[in-house]
């Protein structure tokens, strides 16, 4: 089955100057995304995984231009078959975009205005983008707050009077007040109690089927993205490491990185989790940004190197493919020759 690329990332980098000495002059960068190459289809949620510190979230924000990428493509396709990069947009432009993709905060409570009320927090794009005004405004807003499952009189109360689940609720009204075709969700259910996690996913995968959406969705809980993606792909410091369909993934690892991830998915068996813990332990720490290893970066802490390991970085390659098109893609040497397990096998 084919699928059409709605948005096309081709070698993103964003690097952060470290600066010292009188003059502030850069003596370094913090080397925050790296080379990433990642495509995503329309109507599919594709999970962007990995440690904290890895790049994800600035993966995202250099979707939007939130910060701006060093180097790069982000190619958005449009309705009309029309193509455009991101990266080279001006103001009119890039506003027209942003209108097109919108944002899920991981702080449902920083993330809106405690001085505005519910009304005005998710009429603001509606009327600086020019869209509705007096009753259709009204109702606009009566609509939105219906879809993501909020009483219509709440709109006159302001965000402290509401828990954690209703203020991400706000929040996903608010990124779909301009009928986007792509959503970066970011963590948008780290920060909830797990009960009130569900509730929010469902939610998500119901407004996904009812509106034609897409989603771009950063977490580390390996849980939450295995219930709601189709593909995933794994960053480690700032690069992509592994990419494939969810259920691939987790049932058939091929970087060793993301064996030990999956290794830290609690199951209910607890005769089990002992030798998961001594298989997939990680040792030391994620390798700086600033200053990464020769070779492969997650070299230093992979029970599987080798000297080429320390040598050469691993070009992200296509070990499999399927009937229906699907690739698995993995940086590492010797994807093809090592056995890893996953955590459906462990689980089932």
């Amino acid at each position: 089955m084919h699928k059409e690329p709605l948005l096309e990332i081709r070698g993103l980098k964003k690097w952060f100057p470290i600066k010292a000495g009188f003059r502030n002059k850069a003596v370094g960068h913090v080397k925050a995304v790296d080379g990433v190459d990642l495509t995503v289809y329309k109507g599919e949620t594709l999970g962007l995984v990995g440690e904290s510190g890895c790049g994800k979230t600035t993966t995202g924000r250099c979707i939007l231009r939130a910060v701006e990428p060093t180097a790069g493509q982000i190619l958005f396709h449009r309705d009309n078959s029309s193509c455009v990069d991101i990266t080279q947009l001006k103001d009119d432009d890039l506003r027209s975009v942003r209108q097109a993709i919108r944002f899920i905060f991981q702080d449902p409570y920083s993330s809106l205005n405690p001085r505005m009320t519910v009304r005005e927090i998710i009429a603001e794009p509606l009327k600086v983008n020019h869209i509705a005004s007096g009753s259709e405004l009204e109702d606009r807003v009566v609509d939105l707050l219906n879809k993501v499952g909020l009483r219509p009189e709440y709109r006159s109360r302001y965000p402290h009077a509401f828990s954690g689940g209703q203020r991400q609720r706000i929040g996903i009204a608010r990124a779909l007040a301009l009928d986007p075709k792509l959503v970066i969700c970011d963590e948008p259910v780290s920060a909830l109690d797990v009960s009130v996690q569900a509730q929010i996913l469902n939610l998500l995968q119901e407004l996904q089927q009812d509106m034609g959406l897409t989603y771009l969705f950063v977490a580390h809980d390996l849980g939450v993205v295995e219930h709601i993606s189709d593909r995933v792909a794994v960053m480690y410091v700032g690069k992509l490491v592994e990419m494939a369909d969810a259920e691939e993934l987790f049932a058939n690892p091929m970087h060793p990185y993301t064996e030990s991830l999956l290794g830290s998915v609690p199951v209910p068996d607890p005769s089990l989790r002992p030798e998961r813990m001594l298989r997939k332990r990680l040792q030391g720490e994620a390798a700086d940004a600033a200053n990464p290893p020769m070779g492969c970066y997650f070299h230093p802490r992979c029970r599987y190197a080798q000297d080429i390991c320390k040598q050469e970085y691993p070009a992200l390659a296509q070990v499999s493919s399927t009937l229906d098109g699907s690739t698995h893609m993995v940086a590492c040497h010797f994807a093809e020759k090592l056995n890893l397990t996953g955590v459906v096998e462990q689980t089932g």
